[in-house]
């Protein structure tokens, strides 16, 4: 393995793998030893919430951490990471609107999904044309028995907080440059934890009742907020078994130009 740095950009809210157990999926862009962006990057498998406190890297952190090529994983974006490699360079604020972090990130952006196929590659930031609704859906409440199975298991020298499942998706469906039209949900671990952190300190007196007010809010944030004030970008990214099919893994937000003098913050440090 080589180490080498990496701007985290975003970070997919954790899963259960048969293989690796619970890990999260990172994408954030190479960069060389004078931080100059090089390219798209996933790095896989990370157990983040394993990792010891000083290795866990927020979003918009530059890490250093030993990498390769994952030879598996026909993806050229996609890398191993030693995990207990990590430590945290710097990070990346939102001063002048985000342009430092748009000097990293928009050096990388596809006109479309298409062009993004197009081109061979499996990750990607695009600004789509128009967004026409969001929606939220209703998801399974459990891990699949297999999944289940591997969360169940017990660590004696590894003890862990069982994952929560998020019973909700939430997306957009919007059109693109080339108009073709989209339905994508999303998996960015700030959106689930906008969720649960609205769950969680809702008053209502009911698990459905809070569930209700945090979904409003979720809904507040992404639709009425989002679309009027910010200036909307997908990351997206597809599946390995699935490489045709995309999702959006990542929001890039900063304000609209009439609205710079607003302060803007993410929706949860993590």
């Amino acid at each position: 393995m080589e180490r080498r740095k990496i701007l985290i950009v975003t970070k997919t809210y954790p899963s259960i793998s048969t293989k690796y157990g619970e890990t999260v999926c990172t994408a954030g862009i190479l960069l060389d030893e004078n931080e100059k962006s090089l390219q798209w990057i996933r790095i896989y498998p990370v157990r983040y919430r394993a990792l010891d406190f000083e290795k866990k890297y927020k979003r918009w952190s530059i890490i250093s951490a030993e990498i390769e090529r994952n030879e598996k994983d026909y993806r050229e974006e996609s890398y191993r990471i030693n995990d207990n490699s990590i430590s945290v360079v710097r990070e990346i604020g939102t001063k002048n609107n985000w342009q430092e972090r748009k000097s990293f990130v928009l050096a990388f952006q596809f006109s479309s999904t298409a062009d993004i196929k197009a081109q061979g590659k499996s990750l990607g930031i695009i600004k789509p044309k128009s967004i026409e609704k969001y929606f939220c859906k209703k998801d399974s409440r459990d891990w699949n028995p297999r999944q289940q199975g591997i969360q169940d298991q017990v660590d004696l020298f590894e003890p862990s907080i069982d994952l929560e499942k998020i019973p909700y998706k939430f997306g957009y469906n919007y059109t693109e440059i080339d108009n073709t039209e989209h339905a994508y949900s999303i998996s960015d671990w700030e959106i689930s934890q906008l969720y649960r952190g609205c769950r969680d300190i809702s008053k209502a007196s009911t698990l459905e009742g809070k569930e209700k007010e945090a979904i409003a809010k979720v809904k507040q944030k992404l639709q009425d907020e989002f679309l009027s004030r910010n200036d909307i970008y997908f990351i997206l990214g597809n599946l390995k078994t699935h490489p045709q099919n995309f999702m959006i893994i990542g929001l890039f937000y900063p304000l609209k130009p009439a609205n710079q003098e607003i302060q803007t913050l993410s929706l949860f440090d993590i």
